[in-house]
């Protein structure tokens, strides 16, 4: 009974929240660190790929509730590039993990009926063969859509982003396709993954789970440069719940609404500095008037 009466005061208080939230900004880009896998596992006294699948099944939900509210870019850290120093079976594991969810994207018809736009970000040589076709698979069913953007970031890290970006424009400098002069944050940010391609643009709000408040390497142009909204929380990624995304909508609003108070703030401060650099400078032309007049009075 009273399992019943708390599921009846959450959904309710789910159902105004999101109601509340549609009535302000949706950020266009999110990105999520999925992390605390193994640890929920390990709660539970469960094997770690027990953790992998269960984060997988999450991983279904909230891109229907970003789709739901809004969203244009999801960006899902599936596989950093220190990932590969973890056990050769939990890395064998995760690649067929992944490349299960790639399949099954392919195969549903949710992924085509909402214009999913697939697209895998990352140093593709370091992944199998067999995950290496599921992904150009998927891409290019999917190739053509562009009403959601679900990226995925698998063997990448934010340095190695910025250091392939900047090798790809070093060679354009060298063959004459570009000149020096051009190379500014615009050009750098064209170069990023994916590359060739639309690359993953500034991210708005990083969503971060199980407790630890960092951003671990994760689009370090894309989310610093931005100063993105950010938003950590303790439940580990298995355990993230619509509630927790909301939640996390929510402090992305209130961090534009700071933002834009402040921008106002400075305007009003300028146009106050210019009121009164105009009085003043209207003071100094009326004394020198009375000083000519009574200069002719004389």
């Amino acid at each position: 009974m009273k399992n019943r009466i708390f599921s009846i005061f959450y959904h309710e208080y789910e159902r105004r929240l999101q109601i509340k939230i549609l009535n302000s900004e949706i950020p266009h880009h999110i990105a999520v660190i999925m992390d605390g896998n193994r640890r929920y596992a390990g709660q539970l006294g469960k094997d770690r790929s027990f953790g992998h699948a269960m984060g997988g099944e999450v991983i279904e939900k909230v891109i229907e509730w970003c789709y739901e509210i809004g969203v244009k870019q999801l960006t899902l850290y599936a596989f950093s590039t220190e990932n590969f120093r973890r056990s050769e079976e939990e890395v064998d594991g995760l690649f067929n993990l992944i490349n299960e969810k790639f399949l099954k994207l392919y195969s549903d018809s949710r992924t085509y009926e909402k214009e999913t736009q697939v697209r895998v970000i990352g140093d593709r040589s370091k992944l199998p063969s067999f995950l290496n076709e599921s992904i150009e698979k998927i891409e290019k069913a999917t190739e053509n859509y562009g009403k959601f953007y679900l990226n995925v970031a698998i063997a990448y890290g934010g340095r190695q982003d910025i250091i392939q970006a900047v090798r790809d424009i070093a060679g354009c400098i060298s063959s004459g396709k570009l000149s020096l002069g051009e190379v500014n944050e615009s050009l750098i940010s064209k170069h990023l993954y994916p590359a060739p391609g639309v690359s993953v643009p500034n991210v708005d709000l990083v969503i971060r789970t199980g407790g630890d408040e960092r951003i671990s390497n994760f689009l370090s142009w894309q989310a610093n440069g931005s100063e993105c909204a950010a938003y950590f929380c303790a439940p580990f990624w298995p355990e993230f719940r619509k509630i927790d995304f909301l939640r996390s909508i929510r402090v992305y609003q209130a961090r534009e609404a700071e933002k834009k108070q402040e921008q106002s703030y400075r305007v009003l401060k300028v146009v106050n500095f210019l009121e009164v650099g105009a009085r003043e400078e209207k003071g100094e032309e009326i004394g020198q008037l009375q000083s000519i007049k009574k200069q002719g009075i004389s």
